[in-house]
């Protein structure tokens, strides 16, 4: 189970080599530079030449090649679950995992056939920050930590940060969605100044884009104070437990470079290593905020060691009632 739980980390890292491929061909304006799929300009994806890879067809025909190897991977990973996995919920994580891949491929497809449609994109986008972090979910979840640990927090007793650790990834995902709706709308600098909005605190005109760019803002505001106030609340009520505090204490950090990194992209004019970062930190906030709310809520899932235990216990309870009847 050891090495499946390195194969999966070996995932979670491919994974966001991935989501900053995708970042790149955005923020380089790619998305059409290899115009047909799942070829590449006729020719078989593995098969096309190196030496043709320029300029924008680069960051979009690498982006198919590290998709495709992503799920090569988690075929992989799927296939290894099924077999050697006795919790069943983790099972089907596992296949979700790889349903969520192909249904990704289709959408990335979809996507360039169609010329870039903003709600394949967005949906494109948003997908793949929730791969990430379900193939992160099934990293922790194969952890020794997790499986051998026992639930040291339990939720029901501290409901403040039971609710702030469940809404963090929330929040945060639509957050995420926000920014994908303004990069895949053209959205990204309809408001070109920061902190201010054309010198005022508030747009003085409205307009589709100002609108989603100013949204984006204030769910930025929205998601710093989530993770202040989850931290804020663990360094003050719960400071010994390390395995919640130090998640936060990430998740906090990773949420003020994001916005620093927000606020860059705008200045700099969506510079493409600035414009690529942001979307690649928001990616691991959101796995991050994840992470804490599944450790808050460690309770929620009984025995972590596996379903054999769980499966036992009816056999136990009725060899008890069948030995009462008995008496």
């Amino acid at each position: 189970m050891r090495w499946l739980h390195y194969y999966l980390s070996f995932c979670a890292a491919a994974s966001l080599l991935l989501i900053v491929a995708g970042g790149l061909v955005t923020s380089t304006g790619s998305g059409l530079a290899v115009p047909d799929w799942p070829n590449t300009y006729g020719t078989f994806m593995f098969a096309f030449p190196l030496s043709q890879m320029v300029g924008g067809i680069f960051y979009e025909h690498g982006h198919r090649l590290i998709a495709s190897t992503v799920g090569l991977l988690t075929i992989g990973l799927s296939v290894w679950i099924a077999v050697v996995e006795p919790r069943r919920w983790v099972r089907r994580l596992g296949w979700t995992a790889l349903a969520a891949v192909v249904i990704q491929g289709l959408l990335g497809g979809i996507t360039v056939l169609y010329f870039l449609p903003a709600p394949i994109s967005i949906s494109h986008a948003g997908l793949a920050q929730l791969f990430f972090a379900l193939v992160v979910s099934l990293t922790l979840f194969t952890s020794p930590g997790w499986r051998s640990g026992s639930p040291a927090f339990a939720a029901r007793d501290d409901r403040v940060l039971s609710r702030l650790a469940l809404a963090a990834p929330v929040v945060i995902f639509g957050q995420i969605l926000l920014g994908a709706t303004m990069r895949h709308t053209g959205a990204g600098l309809a408001i070109p100044d920061f902190p201010l909005a054309f010198g005022h605190l508030l747009p003085p005109e409205w307009t589709a884009g100002i609108a989603i760019h100013f949204a984006h803002r204030v769910g930025a505001l929205a998601v710093t104070t989530i993770a202040l106030a989850t931290a804020g609340h663990l360094l003050f009520h719960h400071r010994e437990q390390r395995e919640l505090t130090n998640p936060a204490f990430l998740l906090t950090v990773l949420v003020l470079v994001q916005v620093g990194l927000g606020a860059w992209t705008v200045l700099s004019g969506r510079q493409v290593a600035v414009n690529t970062a942001h979307v690649a930190v928001g990616a691991v906030t959101l796995a991050t905020s994840l992470v804490l709310a599944l450790r808050v809520h460690r309770s929620w899932f009984g025995d972590a060691s596996g379903d054999s235990r769980r499966a036992s216990r009816p056999a136990v309870e009725a060899m008890g009632s069948g030995s009462e009847a008995r008496a």
